[in-house]
């Protein structure tokens, strides 16, 4: 993990930059983070709104969605800044790119933007020298704008993004084994099917 940290006026910047390996095709890995929340791992996460998906000319699929998340500051820290408010909402805009295999996804809050603003990027791609596996780059840029307690709220933010990227990963985990378990079942299903007809039309013989 890379960190940053600088101040520019009374903006305090926290550059958090992780770039790890999962152990499973980009296919795979794709479809998970698609359907990564909700998750028992990160339930602050608690609403997930599609608001646009199309497919672009050159067979991109384009998504965005709105997050509903828990921020969970202290009761003193709302106090300090006068917020009460511990809901916030981010916008999310990915793109997977199906030729190229590459998943896109940037991220940025749409609340409490006077105080604070969390840009966050991640990248998918195959693993240059191992197709079973993915390579993800994460980057987010913290932004702490001229409130009290502004390099408290800044190493915050970043204890929490860099606690949820771990989370994130076990989140992936947890997705991948319930598709899998979902496609098992669904393949016992049709294999009882199938069985079913043959075995009356043997006993109609």
């Amino acid at each position: 993990m890379i960190l940053i940290i600088s101040r520019s006026g009374k903006v305090w910047r926290n550059v958090i930059s992780v770039c790890v390996s999962l152990s499973h095709p980009w296919e795979t890995v794709t479809k998970a983070a698609m359907q990564k929340y909700p998750n028992p791992m990160n339930p602050s996460v608690f609403g997930v709104d599609v608001l646009d998906r199309n497919v672009d000319r050159q067979g991109r699929l384009h998504s965005k969605r709105l997050l509903s998340t828990e921020w969970g500051l202290p009761s003193i820290v709302r106090s300090i800044i006068g917020n009460v408010r511990t809901c916030m909402y981010i916008q999310e805009h990915s793109v997977v790119d199906p030729k190229e295999k590459t998943f896109e996804l940037q991220s940025t809050n749409i609340t409490f933007t006077n105080m604070v603003s969390v840009d966050e990027r991640l990248v998918y791609r195959p693993h240059p020298e191992d197709p079973e596996k993915t390579m993800l780059t994460q980057e987010a840029i913290i932004s702490v704008k001229g409130v009290s307690l502004s390099s408290y709220l800044e190493g915050l933010m970043a204890s929490t993004i860099s606690s949820n990227a771990g989370k994130g990963r076990e989140a992936m985990e947890w997705v991948i084994r319930r598709l899998n378990t979902e496609i098992e079942e669904l393949a016992i299903t049709a294999r009882g099917t199938l069985r079913t007809p043959m075995a009356a039309a043997v006993t109609e013989k």
